[in-house]
């Protein structure tokens, strides 16, 4: 029969779901499988937890030596260089070591080569803030190869990523805060992330500084891919509401909303969203 079938899976230290909907039971199980082992395989490329990652490996190099990247981590390393250009530096996979060690390493794409290049430091990459959306990202492109497009993937109920509306519905509902949290949206073919200090404190650190984030409470980003929601929605943590405008005004796609104590609200120019 066809509907919503619900699929849960722990992966990247976070607890992933899969929901199908309009599709029959049995082919949705085996969409949700192929699914599950590709989110497998890229944990085992971008966890730095790893000791063989290809992350782990990047950590390794010295000045001036080149690594060549497997395509999905060239892919999630090229939207984390262009997400730290396009948030003022504001997002940085490099955050966690300028924390630590008080300076970033440099570090280079190869687009030839599909290489990495050490310039300076010891490149140890955090990809915490968007490597769960990547991996929603290539979870989605999955889904919609088996001709499953009516989908909703969730990593740890921070980021969401929604594809087409299930048959007769807006959409999938979505809230701003936790699973029963008042103000709620219908989503469709967009993502949606969360950052926030109530669950693991004070972990959000300013790239440009080295020092923790303390500019919000809470922030949430909408944008086109959960690798974009997920590095907006941190770096909204660290820019300060007119930083926040400089960065999202010129994304028609993108949307930021800030907690406030009346609810959350939006900055940006995306109208996309309906409440539910």
């Amino acid at each position: 029969m066809s509907g919503i079938h619900i699929f849960n899976h722990r992966a990247m230290a976070t607890n992933f779901q899969v929901r199908v909907a309009d599709e029959e039971k049995t082919y949705a199980g085996q969409a949700a499988q192929a699914v599950l082992a590709l989110l497998e395989d890229l944990e085992t490329r971008l966890s730095r937890f790893r000791a063989n990652s290809e992350i782990s490996q990047i950590a390794e190099l010295d000045l001036g030596e080149k690594m060549r990247l497997s395509a999905p981590v060239y892919a999630c390393l090229k939207i984390a260089k262009a997400m730290e250009q396009a948030t003022q530096g504001a997002f940085s996979p490099t955050a966690t070591v300028r924390h630590q060690q008080g300076e970033s390493p440099a570090w280079s794409l190869l687009p030839m080569e599909s290489s990495i290049r050490c310039d300076s430091g010891k490149v140890q990459l955090d990809l915490g803030a968007i490597g769960k959306g990547f991996a929603l990202d290539c979870m989605g492109d999955v889904l919609r190869e088996w001709s499953c497009p009516a989908f909703l993937l969730i990593a740890g109920g921070s980021s969401i990523l929604a594809g087409k509306a299930p048959a007769n519905s807006k959409g999938w509902s979505c809230g701003l805060g936790e699973d029963q949290a008042a103000e709620r949206y219908w989503l469709q073919n967009a993502s949606l992330s969360g950052s926030g200090l109530a669950v693991q404190g004070q972990h959000i650190f300013d790239p440009r500084t080295g020092g923790i984030a303390r500019r919000q409470n809470r922030a949430w980003a909408l944008a086109d891919s959960a690798a974009e929601s997920d590095a907006l929605s941190t770096a909204a943590m660290v820019l300060d509401e007119m930083e926040i405008s400089e960065v999202v005004l010129p994304n028609p796609n993108w949307l930021v909303f800030l907690e406030e104590s009346q609810g959350a609200r939006p900055v940006g120019r995306r109208s996309l969203l309906v409440r539910a």
